[in-house]
């Protein structure tokens, strides 16, 4: 099976540790987060994917706004950077052990920020980075 993310989730997994929006939302991203810690490989698509499903039935699911899109746009192009690599729909990217710790690096560094400027999430995930990525749901050794 193949796990479909946007490109800004890309960021997001780098520091997801078990919260969210609600209960559906936590136990559909704990279990995509065990998915890929098996080395299930991703499928870059456009606009919602599997994190945002238990969302999509939200009267108006932020999923589909520009600011969200805009995010994209950024981790597309800054990961692209990073990875040397396109990163657009259709891509697919397996991320292993050594992929995961270059992200996390330049996460840290803030190489890779410029989509979480703004995000309701930006200063746990900052907090869990300083921190050396402890209590991750996709750890550092796989």
């Amino acid at each position: 099976m193949t796990i479909r993310l946007r490109p800004h989730h890309l960021l997001c997994l780098l520091t997801y540790a078990g919260k969210g929006y609600g209960p559906a939302f936590t136990a559909n991203y704990d279990a995509i987060a065990g998915r890929i810690s098996q080395g299930e490989d991703i499928l870059i698509v456009e606009g919602p994917d599997d994190i945002c499903a238990p969302l999509l039935d939200d009267r108006e699911p932020h999923c589909w706004r520009d600011s969200v899109t805009e995010r994209d746009r950024l981790a597309a192009r800054d990961l692209g950077r990073l990875l040397l690599v396109s990163i657009q729909d259709g891509r697919r990217i397996i991320l292993n052990r050594h992929l995961l710790e270059r992200m996390r690096e330049a996460f840290s560094a803030g190489d890779t920020r410029s989509a979480c400027e703004g995000c309701e999430w930006h200063d746990l995930c900052s907090t869990i980075a300083a921190g050396g990525y402890c209590g991750i749901a996709i750890p550092r050794e796989r």
